[in-house]
């Protein structure tokens, strides 16, 4: 583990985190930390009061003991790395989408961490605009809010109004946010390294790779033009869903720190209050709401990752917005095959289908894997699912624990996997905001069909039905000559069939050196019985006062296994 002087506060405030949450906590006491996260009582407080004497969490203070005492270990934990900074606070809500590390309690408060924080003086956020933008707001804009709509620990955003009175949201990076990002993961990535190097954890999950994941994704949020892309991406696979809104993207108004688009004014989908839920055709828009994240998931591609409330707003016309595009993931061919057939396992409650599935996901690690015992796992995940009345069922949460199965039997789960599961977790709890009776298994098993059909149609599309022909022309075209070869060799009786298995000639030698290592030593055994018989007979010939026709004989089967003893431990293979 490599320790630069300039993160020791980091790894302070890691160590401190280990200490606090670590006592009788099976999650950190896997990770090999138990002696450590363990240790007396009087020891930990002392340890703790010296830690709250000099500097605390992030430098404020700690919550009353009383508020603290009431807070279940996992809420501490998300309000512990909202302490810690921006980097944290993103990596904890990242680690909300890996059920393949983390039980649902912990994915569940950390699903809800939040990144409120002070706005940046809007002097600050101006002068960004101006250097990104290449002009002074006046000229800009018809309108610009001051006072920001809502503050983050990457951004803020602001309303305004361009020339000609559109109204828009304007999305502005914190100055200096980039370099405390990559100072934060560079401390993590040392931590890591040490946790893959001394503890069965690491070795275990790859902590370095996980954190190497962390850093593609936060620096890819870092980067506004990927989320303007990823909207207009979205904004073009979902135009045919008439319930749905993404806000549109002003190209000429954003940069790699500003991102510029529609405001749609609307409110969170679990505000909303009774009256407008009686008034409200909520199953027409939850199962569209699901349509369009199959859609998305199974037949796209590329999918909203972070469908929490806050991101799913219900507009003025009694439609759901889309906001927030940083967070998004992208699923293979290979994958979106096999996704179809474990949701459809699952919502059928067909445990082995959905296991069989997992398994054409995943990637084998070094060590063999039990199918028996997974599959058995598997079943008993979906078959208590499917016990559960409609009300109990969550879909998401499925999803992520047969994804905790996976790694529990050594097969590694891609990081969109458990994104997938999460964003269905999330629909789930919206669905049942918008209709308290909605069936989310109902919805998957109604429109996996569609899906299906879909995924068909794309397959059929001109490019594909072109590349098709050119390949049957080409097995039509070459298959009279490979033919007419094949028939050829039979006729002369030159056909060869070559298989790679064992090499012969190295067993064959081996075979021989075993036959002369067995009859070397039985000639020694014999040599060592003959020269004890012979030790018997009393003769005049004698070495060092023993029979000296024994002791050659002896003298021979002791030199003989000594060079045997030599050539198997130097020689042999």
């Amino acid at each position: 583990m490599k320790l630069a002087p300039k993160h020791l506060r980091r790894y302070k405030d890691v160590a401190l985190l280990f200490l606090k949450h670590g006592r009788g906590n099976p999650l950190i006491e896997s990770a090999g930390f138990k002696e450590v996260a363990t240790e007396p009582e009087d020891k930990l407080a002392t340890k703790q009061e010296k830690a709250e004497e000099s500097e605390t969490l992030n430098g404020q203070a700690k919550p009353e003991d009383g508020k603290e005492a009431a807070k279940t270990d996992e809420a501490s934990l998300a309000d512990d790395l909202e302490r810690l900074g921006p980097a944290f606070v993103k990596i904890g809500q990242l680690l909300s989408t890996r059920g393949d590390l983390l039980p649902p309690s912990y994915l569940e408060a950390l699903s809800r961490l939040q990144d409120d924080v002070e706005p940046v003086p809007v002097e600050e956020i101006e002068k960004v605009l101006q250097e990104d933008l290449g002009v002074r707001l006046s000229k800009a804009f018809d309108t610009f809010e001051r006072k920001p709509l809502a503050a983050a620990s990457l951004g803020q955003v602001h309303l305004a109004t361009l020339r000609g009175g559109r109204p828009v949201a304007i999305k502005v990076q914190r100055p200096g946010i980039r370099q405390q990002i990559a100072d934060d993961l560079d401390s993590l990535e040392s931590i890591a390294e040490f946790l893959d190097a001394h503890t069965d954890f690491g070795r275990k999950y790859e902590t370095l790779r996980i954190v190497a994941q962390f850093r593609v994704s936060i620096l890819r949020e870092l980067d506004y033009h990927t989320e303007a892309a990823n909207l207009m991406e979205l904004r073009e696979n979902l135009k045919g869903f008439d319930r749905l809104v993404i806000p549109a993207v002003v190209p000429d108004y954003s940069s790699a720190r500003v991102l510029t688009m529609d405001y749609i004014p609307g409110t969170k989908i679990t505000s909303l209050s009774g009256a407008v839920r009686t008034d409200l055709d909520g199953d027409a828009l939850a199962s569209q709401l699901f349509q369009a994240y199959l859609k998305q998931i199974l037949v796209d591609g590329f999918f909203h990752a972070d469908p929490h409330p806050g991101n799913l707003l219900l507009t003025h016309d009694r439609k759901i917005a889309i906001l927030d595009l940083g967070m998004t993931g992208r699923v293979n061919q290979r994958m979106r095959d096999q996704l179809v057939h474990l949701l459809a396992g699952i919502s059928e409650g067909n445990g082995v289908q959905a296991a069989e599935a997992a398994m054409g996901i995943a990637e084998m690690k070094d060590e063999e894997v039990d199918r028996g015992s997974f599959i058995n796992a598997v079943e008993e995940i979906v078959g208590m699912a499917k016990s559960r009345s409609l009300g109990q069922i969550d879909m998401g949460t499925v999803v992520l624990q047969v994804t905790r199965a996976c790694a529990e039997c050594g097969l590694r789960i891609p990081p969109e996997m458990s994104m997938i599961g999460k964003a269905l977790m999330n629909l789930d709890r919206v669905g049942k905001s918008l209709s308290p009776h909605f069936d989310p298994q109902g919805a998957i098993r109604e429109h996996l069909g569609e899906v299906s059909r879909a995924r068909v149609k794309e397959t059929l599309t001109s490019a594909n039905l072109m590349g098709l022909l050119t390949e049957t022309k080409q097995f039509l075209g070459q298959l009279p000559l490979r033919a007419n070869r094949i028939m050829d060799l039979l006729a002369d009786n030159k056909l060869k069939v070559r298989v790679d298995s064992i090499d012969e000639k190295a067993l064959i030698v081996g075979l021989q050196k075993v036959a002369n290592r067995i009859t070397m030593g039985l000639i020694l055994a014999a040599l060592i019985v003959g020269s004890s018989m012979l030790a018997r007979v009393d003769t005049s010939f004698r070495i060092w006062g023993y029979p000296g026709l024994a002791m050659i004989f002896f003298f021979m089967a002791a030199a003989g296994a000594v060079m045997l003893m030599g050539q198997i431990l130097w020689k042999d293979r």
